[in-house]
């Protein structure tokens, strides 16, 4: 399937979707309720505009090209030219992230001043994101960069100094352009498993064994990021604590056969989602007590059931990165349409050679299947709405 036509399919499936009341009484549960949209340049919008939200104006003046390309962040690698997602970023992918290390602020605030100057001016502009969590986690170094300590550290201050320390590495992450950090870690590790939980204990990435104290360090990190105006993630959704392998290396070792949807493991979640994260990072490891099928970003039981209705998330929820071990199995094109159809929003990618198989196959379903792409619509307006209140919509 060609650009061209990948578009031209997902165009209809729109269509057909409100023309069908896609936005309105007749919607998917998961669709935004808003004013019908019309095309920005057929007359109507001229009558319709004032009446529309921030959000509905802006999704209305998208092509569909960039409407879909909400849904994805795609790294830029420290090693790659500064323009190498230039064709991406000029035909409307909603997000990036920066991978593999980048040294100095200039470096850093260079490539975020190149990459927003290439969203059009009533597009929406870019959520530019980095891990920069302390300790072995931190993309942006060198010069204008703190090296913040890993969380089981950080732990030993208080959360009003935490929050404090947490303004300042924020502060720097917004001069260089980055809006968006994903962190903090939210996970618990129990102190019997320890070191031997490969992706957070063997790093400290953990602010500790006891639930109730993460969720006090969790929204503190969260504060200090905000009060520099940078938004956070709480990361991995449901928890990767208790298991051994890391999904980034591996596919064994990953099942969590202890987490059930009342698991005091949780707590720090629903802290960080009340405390005003942006985003929740799902895992990509097995919970069989919850869901025995299938991994907990494809899982409509844990993504929709579990996080949004049991949980009240109503926010953006993003993919761990898929171009990992753990799902070195599942078709490219299928783990993005398998996240979006469990309830998710962004898929974050650290190939970009992979976006444009990634965008054929959610193109081709949401044409094929009108509740995938009723879904498809929500999280497109979940993620305008999320650029709305971080100021990157032209009406915000």
């Amino acid at each position: 399937m060609t650009p061209k036509t990948r578009y031209a399919v997902l165009a209809a499936a729109l269509l057909a979707l409100t023309a069908c009341g896609g936005s309105g009484d007749g919607a998917s549960p998961d669709a935004p309720s808003s004013t019908p949209v019309v095309s920005a340049t057929t007359p109507e919008a001229t009558h319709t505009t004032a009446a529309l939200s921030c959000v509905d104006q802006t999704y209305a003046s998208l092509g569909d090209e960039a409407r879909l390309g909400q849904l994805f962040m795609i790294a830029l690698d420290t090693n790659a030219p500064q323009s190498a997602l230039d064709e991406a970023v000029g035909a409307g992918l909603g997000s990036v992230i920066y991978m593999s290390g980048w040294d100095g602020m200039e470096k850093v605030r260079s490539a975020s001043e190149h990459l927003q100057s290439l969203v059009a001016d009533d597009g929406a502009r870019l959520i530019i994101a980095a891990d920069q969590e302390g300790g072995i986690v931190h993309q942006l170094r060198g010069d204008g960069f703190t090296h913040p300590p890993k969380a089981i550290d950080q732990a030993s201050m208080s959360p009003a100094e935490l929050t404090a320390a947490a303004t300042g590495w924020g502060e720097e992450m917004k001069e260089a352009g980055v809006n968006l950090n994903l962190a903090p870690v939210a996970d618990t590790v129990p102190a019997d498993i320890g070191t031997r939980n490969e992706p957070i204990g063997k790093w400290g990435r953990q602010f500790g064994s006891d639930p109730s104290v993460v969720a006090e360090y969790v929204p503190a990190f969260l504060r200090g990021m905000q009060a520099a105006g940078v938004e956070g993630v709480v990361k991995h959704f449901p928890g990767l604590g208790r298991v051994t392998g890391n999904t980034d290396f591996t596919a064994e070792g990953i099942v969590d056969d202890v987490a059930t949807v009342d698991d005091p493991f949780l707590e720090p979640f629903v802290a960080g989602m009340d405390a005003g994260a942006a985003m929740v990072m799902m895992s990509s490891a097995f919970y069989p007590k919850i869901d025995p099928d299938h991994q907990a970003l494809f899982s409509r039981t844990i993504v929709t059931d579990l996080l949004r209705e049991q949980l009240g998330w109503d926010g953006v929820v993003i993919t761990d990165d898929v171009n990992t071990a753990a799902l070195a199995s599942i078709p490219v094109g299928d783990r993005a349409t398998g996240f979006l159809g469990s309830g998710g929003d962004i898929v974050l990618n650290g190939d970009p050679a992979a976006l444009p198989e990634m965008l054929d196959a959610v193109g081709a379903e949401a044409a094929a299947d009108p509740d995938f792409a009723a879904q498809v619509e929500a999280s497109v307006h979940r993620v305008l709405e999320l650029k709305d209140r971080m100021g990157l919509l032209p009406c915000s």
